[in-house]
């Protein structure tokens, strides 16, 4: 496959800056059956860290159930729900105010301590640490052989570099990957969408954190908002979530890669969940007992409240 060359955003980032955002993301399902019980998991509160504060959070359900929050594994702020009643419609709704300051995009070039080649030169207990996000999905060798090729291109004509070849990667999946909602589902590969070059934000990301893990560059699954009002050349948002990479880079941490945009994340991505993959990172999700044909409508609404 050919690829014309990209020239990545500039990685001039202003860490002065901070904008202030209203989320609310609203849940509902509806059963044609009642559900006689359900068990529930949640990861719908914002990330809490250096470069993003959680003001408010507020999380509520028309239904009433037993609630016990805990952080789990890859250090999402979850919520365990238990409903025991009846119900055939329940509304989950979560509302947060969060602050995002600008400056946890890619940084690159002179301002780093060192030049990053690829491949990385990791200390045997950082592979380790870092074994969950390299692991490629588990495909066909002819279909990863062809991914690793392809990628491979991207690195050589970028000198190695690493900062480089990712940036270039992130436009050109941008660019050649239509957007198109409905014609790939959860269990579509990678590889089904770099042969159909089509799919959605999930698809997106799917397809260069597998592209990444075959550099052996660690990459993980970002879920959260995207404000739509930001200055790009395709402002693309699924209808639930928003749905990007981070990168785990050499003396800068976990960096944000937005694919279906082909930009680096920054003050317009509000980041909430993460994992190896999509089901690590769902908003919502869990089983119930009866219920019969379920109906699920999500709607979020991203309001800009100060920006500075």
């Amino acid at each position: 496959m050919t690829h014309p060359a990209v020239t990545p955003p500039s990685d001039t980032v202003d860490s002065a800056r901070t904008r202030v955002y209203s989320v609310t993301h609203t849940t509902t399902y509806r059963y044609a059956q009642p559900v006689s019980q359900s068990t529930h998991h949640f990861r719908l509160r914002p990330d809490q860290d250096r470069f993003q504060d959680v003001l408010e959070h507020e999380l509520t359900t028309s239904v009433p159930g037993i609630q016990r929050e805990f952080e789990d594994v890859f250090g999402n702020q979850a919520v365990h729900f238990t409903i025991t009643q009846p119900y055939t419609e329940l509304r989950v709704e979560a509302r947060s105010v969060v602050q995002v300051h600008s400056g946890g995009g890619i940084v690159g070039g002179a301002t780093l301590p060192r030049r990053t080649s690829i491949p990385i030169a990791w200390m045997p207990w950082q592979h380790q640490m870092m074994l969950p996000y390299l692991l490629p999905p588990e495909l066909p060798e002819s279909e990863l052989h062809e991914l690793s090729d392809y990628a491979r291109e991207f690195v050589e004509r970028n000198g190695h570099d690493l900062t480089d070849t990712l940036l270039d990667l992130n436009r050109a999946l941008h660019h050649q990957i239509a957007y198109v909602p409905g014609v790939t589902h959860l269990e579509t590969t990678p590889f089904e969408v770099f042969r159909n070059q089509r799919g959605v934000c999930q698809d997106f990301a799917n397809l260069l954190i597998c592209l990444a893990r075959l550099e052996r560059v660690p990459a993980r699954y970002r879920a959260g908002y995207l404000h739509t009002g930001g200055a790009y050349e395709n402002q693309i948002q699924s209808e639930a979530s928003h749905a990007w990479v981070e990168v785990y880079l050499p003396w800068q941490g976990w960096k944000g890669l937005d694919p279906t945009n082909g930009l680096f994340t920054d003050l317009d991505h509000i980041r909430v969940a993460t994992g190896r993959n999509y089901r690590d990172a769902t908003p919502t999700s869990g089983v119930v007992t009866g219920g019969g044909t379920e109906e699920l409508d999500v709607t979020v609404r991203v309001e800009v409240l100060e920006e500075g």
